[in-house]
């Protein structure tokens, strides 16, 4: 696949990949009780499966750009992570704030892990 056909499929899935975060962020919010930011951890986190799936299934270059760059990239977002650990650190909330960004890093990473383990991948 190349040209706008390509351009296309990065559009459309970017677009597929911003809803579906959209939706689930949303969703997971609207029932967190103390502040901390659950919806973008949720997203992230799965969307890390879900990469380190494409990996671990070693699809050929053009899948994994269209599913990891335009689905996968538009769906999780490092800067809200970063906005919501800095707005919490702004409020004085510096224990959530570090709870943020140790977990994000730690699940992140064994969530990657993970979907490369169920995609076949080591």
């Amino acid at each position: 696949m190349s040209g706008p056909l390509l351009w296309l499929g990065v559009a459309l899935g970017g677009g597929v990949g911003a809803l579906a975060r959209f939706g689930l962020d949303g969703a997971i919010q609207a029932r967190a009780r103390d502040g901390f930011p659950a919806g973008t951890l949720v997203v992230n986190l799965s969307g890390a499966v879900g990469l380190g799936l494409l990996v671990g299934l070693a699809l050929r270059h053009d899948a994994r750009l269209l599913i990891g760059t335009a689905v996968l990239g538009s769906y999780t977002t490092f800067s809200t992570w970063m906005l919501e650990t800095h707005r919490l650190a702004e409020d004085g909330r510096f224990r959530l704030a570090w709870a943020n960004v140790a977990l994000s890093l730690a699940a992140g990473l064994a969530a990657v892990w993970l979907g490369r383990l169920i995609g076949g991948g080591r």
